[in-house]
C-alpha cells in the first residue's frame, strides 16, 4: 500500500530523484526576497530528492551563475522575479515565471507546476509582463505580447494561480532597482556630511562651510541624489526598449529633473522621469520595427536609434508636456508644504498605510518616491515615510520576544535579524512573517505604520534624506529627533502589540498553543494529526493557494 503524501508539506509526492531543475530569483531591490526565494526553493527541491541551482541577481549583482551545461541539462526553469531577467538562453526548455513571492510562499507548488510549463521559443527575450512571456526587454523591438505568447506560463492547467506582473509594472521595478543604490549612498553622505561638519542656524537647519572636507562628501551625496532620477528613467527605458534606450532615457530623466530647460523652478522630478522612462522605451522599440536597409541595420543600435529617439522625447517633453507635469507637481509641493495639524497627520496615516502593506512591493514604493520627491521642499513628507518605513520589521522582531512560544527557533532568529534591518530602514525585514501569517501580520503592519506616520505628520517631523529608519536619525538627518523616536516606537509597539493578539487569539479559538502555529495558517504549517492522510495535504494545499495573491503583494 503506497503511504499518502506528507502533510507537513502540503506538496504532492516527491518528483523523479532524476529530475534536474533552475531557478532564476531577483526583486528590485535584491535585499531581502531574492535571497529567501532561493533559499526557500532550494530547500523544496532538496526535500524532494531534486536537483536544482538558483542563480540569484541581488543588489551586488548575479550569483551563482546558470551556465550553458546546467541549462543543456535541466528539465525546466522557476523565473522567480518581479524585474526582468533575460529568457534567451532558457529556449527549448520549460521555463515557468512567477512573482519573487511566489518562490517564498509556495515553491512546492512552483516544482510541480514547472513540469508542465510551456517551453520557451528562444530568442532575445526578459522575463515576462503580464500573463505570457512576453519581451518587456527584447533585443529585436518586437511587441509586449510576443515572445512565443505563451500565456499559459501563468494561466494553463498547471498554473492557474500564477499572476505575472505587468509590463509596466516590471519596468517601473528595474528603474527603482536600479535607483535605490544612488538614493541611499547619495542620502546617507549627505546626512553624515551634515550630522559631523553641519553648524546649526538660527532656522534650526545646518550649513557645511565651504572648502571644508565635509562639504566635499556632501558634494558626492549630492552627486548621487541627482543621479538618481535619470537612472530612474534611464532603466526604466532599459526594461522596455533594451539597450538602445538607455542613452534617450536618461536624457530624457535628466531634463525632466532640469526645471531651467522649460521654466520652471523645481523640475517634473520623479513623475517626469517616470514618464520619460516609459516614452522612451516604447518609442525606442516603434523606431526598431521600421524596416531598413541591412547596410544601415548595424548602425541603428548605436547612432540612429539613440540620437533620433534622444532628441524627439527631449524637444517633445520641453514644448509639449514638461510644463504641465511641472505646475501639478509644484501646486502638490506647495499644498503639501501648507498642511499642518489634523490635515498633516491625516496624509501621515494613509503614508504609513501604503508603506507597511507590501513592504517594498508597489503600493510602498509609491508612498516611498512620493516622499523622496518632495524631500527638498516639504520634508515633513518624508519625515512620515521615514517613521513608518521601520515598523514592520521592529514590530514583528519584537513580536517574537514578547511571545516566543508561539515562534520556532528559526522564526526567532530571523525577528532578530529583521531588528536589525529596522535600525537601517529595510522594510522587507518583515517579509518572512507576511509569508507565513498574511492575514495576521499585514494589518498589524499597517495598523503601526498608520499610527507612526499619523503622529509624525502631526509633530512636523521631517527627515532631509531619501531614507527611513533610526538610521538617518542617528546621522542627524531628521528635525524633531525626539517625537521620530517616539512615532516609530509607538507603531513598532503597536504592530508588535496586534500581532501578538492576533496570534494569542487565532491559537485560542483554534485549541492550539504550541510553537509556531498561528489559527488556520498555523495549523497549516504545524504538522498534522496521525491519520490526517489526504485531507490534510488537500486543505493545506487550498490554504496555499487562496492566500498566494495576498502573499504575493509583499514582493
Amino acid at each position: 500500500m503506497t503511504s499518502p503524501a506528507d502533510p507537513r508539506d502540503g506538496a504532492a509526492p516527491p518528483a523523479d530523484p532524476g529530475l534536474k531543475l533552475l531557478a532564476v530569483t531577483a526583486c528590485p531591490t535584491g535585499i531581502a526576497h531574492t535571497y529567501m526565494a532561493a533559499e526557500k526553493l532550494t530547500q523544496a527541491a532538496q526535500a524532494r530528492g531534486i536537483a536544482m541551482k538558483v542563480e540569484t541577481q541581488g543588489s551586488i549583482g548575479a550569483e551563482n551563475v546558470l551556465s550553458d551545461n546546467d541549462v543543456s541539462a535541466a528539465s525546466g526553469v522557476i523565473v522567480a522575479a518581479d524585474k526582468d531577467v533575460d529568457l534567451s538562453r532558457f529556449g527549448g526548455k520549460r521555463v515557468l515565471c512567477v512573482g519573487v513571492a511566489e518562490g517564498i510562499s509556495d515553491p512546492d507548488g512552483l516544482i510541480d507546476r514547472v513540469r508542465e510549463a510551456p517551453v520557451h521559443p528562444g530568442g532575445a527575450a526578459s522575463a515576462p509582463a503580464g500573463e505570457a512571456h512576453s519581451g518587456a526587454g527584447t533585443g529585436d523591438g518586437s511587441g509586449a505580447g510576443s515572445g512565443g505568447g505563451s500565456g499559459t506560463a501563468a494561466t494553463g492547467p498547471a498554473g492557474a494561480k500564477g499572476r505575472e506582473r505587468s509590463a509596466g509594472y516590471k519596468a517601473l521595478m528595474n528603474g527603482v532597482s536600479y535607483m535605490i543604490p544612488f538614493v541611499v549612498v547619495g542620502g546617507l553622505l549627505i546626512a553624515v556630511s551634515l550630522a559631523l561638519g553641519g553648524h546649526p542656524q538660527a532656522d534650526g537647519g545646518l550649513v557645511i562651510p565651504d572648502g571644508s572636507f565635509w562639504k566635499h562628501v556632501n558634494d558626492i551625496g549630492v552627486i548621487g541624489f541627482t543621479l538618481m532620477v535619470p537612472i530612474l528613467s534611464g532603466y526604466i527605458a532599459y526594461a522596455i526598449g533594451d539597450r538602445p534606450a538607455l542613452v534617450p532615457g536618461m536624457i530624457g530623466g535628466w531634463i525632466a529633473n532640469t526645471g531651467e530647460l522649460y521654466d520652471s523652478e523645481s523640475g517634473a522630478g520623479f513623475i517626469g522621469a517616470i514618464v520619460t522612462g516609459f516614452l522612451a522605451g516604447y518609442l525606442v522599440r516603434w523606431i526598431k520595427r521600421i524596416p531598413v536597409s541591412r547596410f544601415v541595420r548595424p548602425i541603428m543600435p548605436i547612432i540612429v536609434i539613440p540620437i533620433v529617439a534622444t532628441s524627439a522625447l527631449g524637444l517633445f517633453f520641453i514644448y509639449v508636456i514638461g510644463r504641465p507635469i511641472s505646475w501639478v507637481f509644484e501646486n502638490l509641493t506647495d499644498f503639501l508644504g501648507g498642511m499642518t495639524g489634523t490635515s498633516a497627520a491625516l496624509l501621515g496615516v494613509v503614508l504609513g498605510l501604503m508603506i507597511a502593506f507590501d513592504m517594498g512591493g508597489p503600493v510602498n514604493k509609491t508612498a516611498f518616491l512620493f516622499g523622496a520627491g518632495l524631500v527638498s521642499k516639504s520634508p515633513e513628507v518624508m519625515g512620515m515615510c521615514a517613521a513608518a518605513i521601520p515598523v514592520p520589521p521592529l514590530g514583528q522582531g519584537l513580536a517574537t520576544l514578547l511571545r516566543r512560544r508561539f515562534y520556532s527557533d528559526q522564526e526567532r532568529e530571523t525577528g532578530l535579524a529583521a531588528l536589525f534591518m529596522g535600525f537601517f530602514g529595510i522594510t522587507e525585514g518583515a517579509i518572512p512573517f507576511a509569508a507565513a501569517r498574511p492575514a495576521t501580520v499585514i494589518p498589524a503592519n499597517m495598523l503601526g505604520g498608520a499610527v507612526a506616520g499619523g503622529i509624525a505628520g502631526l509633530a512636523s517631523v521631517g527627515d532631509n534624506v531619501p531614507h527611513g529608519g533610526p538610521i538617518v536619525a542617528v546621522l542627524g538627518a531628521v528635525d524633531g529627533v525626539a517625537m521620530f523616536f517616539a512615532a516609530l516606537l509607538i507603531g513598532a509597539a503597536v504592530t508588535a502589540a496586534t500581532t501578538v493578539g492576533l496570534v494569542t487569539l487565532g491559537a485560542r479559538r483554534s485549541g492550539q498553543d504550541t510553537p509556531g502555529t498561528d489559527s488556520a495558517e498555523g495549523a497549516v504549517r504545524a504538522p498534522a494529526a496521525v491519520g490526517a492522510g489526504v485531507r490534510a495535504v488537500d486543505g493545506s494545499g487550498d490554504t496555499a493557494r487562496g492566500t498566494a495573491a495576498a502573499r504575493s503583494t509583499a514582493a
